[in-house]
């Protein structure tokens, strides 16, 4: 058997009791982008089934027309001053007491089954988050990565590599089970925009989960549509992606083999060997050796100078 058919799982995907009893709050983080939000708040109105309630939260020190358009479709509206979309993230955690929690991002548009979709997988009681497919300009119709379904747990080949380097969907399309979530700072709050390291705040929450004991899914139906966003230059994306390794490193270390075996892997340009929706190496894998070493050396000071997150680690 394949990697890919092991990533198939046999559960059961029916919509039931079990999940049709679940309650479900859409958390949508937002900072100074009230002309996004609208049509986010809009296209949130039309899901159905709908949210049991849809809570925005402003990352800033408090913007009167994002509050005002928050209040008039009805939502709660809540602010975190301190800049950083983990920090963001995780005040949705504490503010919320719905059994599912599911994020957007303010400029996303869900398709109206989307919330739906997600609620029915946790059905499945081991499952503590679910991500569906994020739909850009970039998007390649009838991509296989996109459109296949896949399972991580703990027991899956390669789960690590697969959950932190962007296996199993992204942070503007996923939902979580509130009771798994038993931190304050399940995101990482040196990780996402705004932080210091701006970058895979979803990814690594992911992995946190299953090596908590819990699985994960992807669920290519459950769509949101999203607005293409600029890259940033290469060397900066690159010293960025290198601190996260070493953030990963410091944080998981019974994940270092396998992260490390990961990187030659990628570094040699070889096979994933694991659905993703760019299989590519990548600008930063290709890019020069005095890229690669600029971007170790400037990505290890960024590191090492950025303190721990509030709360303290979490280590696995």
């Amino acid at each position: 058997m394949n990697l890919e058919n092991k990533l198939i799982p046999a559960v059961n995907r029916m919509t039931g009791a079990a999940s049709s009893n679940l309650t479900s709050t859409v958390v949508i983080c937002t900072r100074n982008r009230p002309v996004n939000l609208k049509p986010c708040l809009e296209a949130v109105g039309r899901l159905n089934p709908p949210p049991t309630s849809v809570l925005v939260i402003d990352n800033s020190k408090g913007d009167p027309e994002t509050e005002a358009i928050a209040r008039s479709a009805g939502t709660r509206y809540s602010i975190e001053p301190a800049p950083g979309l983990s920090r963001a993230r995780n005040r949705g955690l504490r503010e919320c007491n719905t059994d599912i929690v599911a994020f957007l991002d303010d400029d996303a548009i869900p398709d109206p089954d989307w919330l739906g979709l997600l609620v029915a997988a946790f059905a499945d009681p081991q499952l503590a988050i679910a991500a569906g497919k994020d739909i850009t300009p970039e998007t390649i119709p009838g991509d296989e990565a996109d459109n296949q379904f896949r399972r991580l747990s703990s027991e899956t080949p390669q789960w690590f590599e697969i959950a932190t380097f962007g296996g199993l969907g992204v942070g503007c399309n996923m939902a979580l089970r509130r009771a798994a979530c038993d931190s304050n700072v399940l995101f990482d709050e040196r990780l996402g925009r705004g932080a210091p390291l701006h970058i895979a705040e979803e990814h690594y929450a992911i992995a946190y989960l299953i090596s908590s004991g819990f699985a994960a899914e992807y669920r290519p139906e459950a769509v949101v549509h999203h607005p293409e966003h600029s890259r940033l230059p290469v060397l900066i994306e690159a010293r960025h992606a290198f601190a996260y390794w070493l953030l990963l490193l410091a944080e998981f270390p019974k994940q270092r083999k396998s992260m490390l075996n990961f990187l030659y892997r990628r570094l040699r340009h070889k096979p994933l060997g694991w659905p993703r929706q760019s299989s590519e190496p990548g600008a930063i894998v290709t890019s020069s050796l005095r890229v690669k070493l600029a971007a170790a050396f400037s990505g290890a000071m960024l590191f090492f100078t950025t303190p721990k997150q509030r709360g303290g680690s979490l280590k696995h």
